[in-house]
């Protein structure tokens, strides 16, 4: 049925005389597309303070810099690893554009491989997966509305993107043995933990840091905030819900079909769940330390003390999260009996399987650095600005969530995107009598559902590539779930400007 299925899809192929690329040429083109744009588009900048935030009505155009296919394209996803510096040599978020580099990120990456890797080959995770499908047995589907719910609250809580990449693994293979596909298991984690940064409510990295630059409370616009999260999180689910039991009625419905064999045996390291290992005393220690790890992750990146919380507030990134599961890896391989060797083998086989994602994450990240040296994200940013002045509080609220889509194409951090536009967009809000809350809740919900689909965004090109899921299969399956999340959010803020201070807490 399969060779079937393929045999189909190649004639289809040679019929329509085109195959969608890949992650990397996609990513490829759109890089050369951006050095193009640097041609085009005038360069500028605006007046930063002290603080390295804008100043509103500074903008002024300065030197073309055009970036170069060759010397300059070929460049930006190594200087995307390494990140921009500044004349002091430092390394900054975003000062009107510069970036942390991408290599903290990636190399968690091979390390999560390595990680996954080991456990995998203790037949933890198998052993655990057959144990929770046997108990689930006819009430699968559940599992789909836990998780997202779960994902969606790490989301609107802290902000989790980046940190999600060491999911996809588990969830995909659960996903798997439970009779669905490995989309199913992506649309879990992305659009889970992507609806809820979309409906940020908390969130000290986006909401916390655009309210900051607003001039107002992160408690102010948090009801229109949680209306947002709890529509939006019941829609995604119904939504992935419904796909998972279509593909698990008829698994031929499966946008990846064609790639069902090859998942299983890449996933499932067993025939099958009535295959799967016993789930013995050492394979439970084994899961019990593979949950431990991902705990002690998520409550390290919580400012528990930006929340009023009275729990100590950790600060770790990356660099912490790497040397985590490394450790975590090595204890794994030691009780798991793999022995030196094994342990050695096993991991850097677990990272190879992760290297290609890696490299996707460097391709992102160099995008943004050649919109960044070409010196038009200000330029960009200055013709929203001129967009929006003098319209009336409807007309401005919908039109800046819109603009809100481009620039945050333009700018995939929300940290980054909140620093260089909020200074510049929200006092403006003051002009068409619009609070300036709902420009925050516009411009976390615009670039929120962006950065689903978005391909400058390296968690969605590396999600992606985790599940071995083709770009355009992903925006085919999304695209209704972004126009229903686009009108209930549009909705909320036209709501939101007649009832001014309306949606405060």
């Amino acid at each position: 049925m399969s060779e079937e299925i393929n045999n189909e899809a190649s004639a289809e192929e040679k019929k329509g005389g085109f195959k969608f690329p890949t992650a990397y040429t996609v990513l490829f083109l759109l890089l050369i597309l951006v050095v193009i744009a640097t041609w085009i588009i005038p360069a500028g900048q605006y007046e930063t303070n002290e603080d390295g935030e804008p100043i509103p009505g500074s903008y002024h155009q300065v030197e073309q810099n055009p970036q170069k296919i060759i010397a300059d394209g070929l460049m930006a996803p190594v200087n995307g690893m390494y990140g921009i510096e500044g004349e002091d040599g430092s390394v900054s978020v975003y000062n009107s554009g510069g970036l942390y580099g991408a290599i903290d990120v990636a190399l968690f990456v091979l390390v999560i491989g390595g990680f996954l890797g080991m456990t995998m080959a203790t037949g933890a995770i198998d052993a655990g997966i057959g144990k929770i499908t046997s108990a689930l047995k006819g009430r699968e589907k559940w599992m789909i509305a836990i998780l997202m719910i779960v994902f969606a609250l790490g989301g609107t809580s802290y902000g989790m993107a980046e940190e999600s990449l060491a999911f996809y693994g588990l969830i995909i293979a659960v996903m798997i043995a439970a009779g669905y596909d490995a989309l199913t298991g992506v649309a879990i984690v992305m659009l889970g933990a992507g609806i809820g940064v979309l409906a940020s409510t908390v969130n000290p990295f986006a909401t916390g840091i655009a309210s900051g630059f607003a001039g107002v409370s992160i408690a102010d616009g948090l009801v229109s905030r949680l209306i947002i999260l709890v529509i939006g999180t019941i829609i995604g689910i119904i939504f992935v819900m419904r796909y998972a039991e279509k593909v698990k009625k008829d698994p031929s419905q499966s946008l990846v079909f064609d790639q069902k064999e090859d998942n299983e045996r890449r996933f499932l390291s067993s025939a099958g769940a009535d295959a799967m290992p016993d789930f013995d005393r050492r394979r439970k220690i084994i899961l019990v330390l593979f949950i431990l790890a991902f705990l002690i992750m998520i409550y390290s990146v919580i400012p528990w003390e930006d929340l009023g919380l009275p729990f100590p507030t950790w600060w770790w990134w990356f660099g912490e999260f790497t040397a985590l599961f490394l450790g975590f890896a090595i204890v794994i391989g030691i009780v798991g009996r793999l022995g030196e060797a094994g342990i050695s083998e096993t991991f850097i086989n677990g990272a190879r399987d992760m290297l290609g994602v890696a490299l996707v994450i460097g391709l992102a990240r160099g995008i943004s650095v050649i919109m960044t040296n070409g010196l038009i994200i200000d330029t960009v940013l200055f013709w929203a600005e001129s967009a929006v002045g003098g319209l009336s509080g409807l007309a401005f609220i919908n039109l800046v969530h819109l603009l809100y889509l481009p620039l945050g194409f333009l700018i995939p951090s929300s940290s980054g995107l909140a620093t260089v536009s909020m200074p510049i967009m929200a006092p403006l809000a003051d002009t068409a009598g619009v609070d300036r809350s709902l420009v925050v809740t516009a411009y976390q919900s615009a670039s929120g559902l962006l950065n689903l689909v978005n391909p400058t965004f390296a968690v969605v090109m590396g999600g992606l590539a985790l599940g071995r899921v083709r770009f355009d299969k992903w925006l085919r399956f999304t695209i209704p779930l972004l126009i229903a999340l686009f009108i209930v959010y549009a909705l909320v803020l036209s709501i939101g400007t007649f009832f001014p201070g309306s949606f405060a807490f």
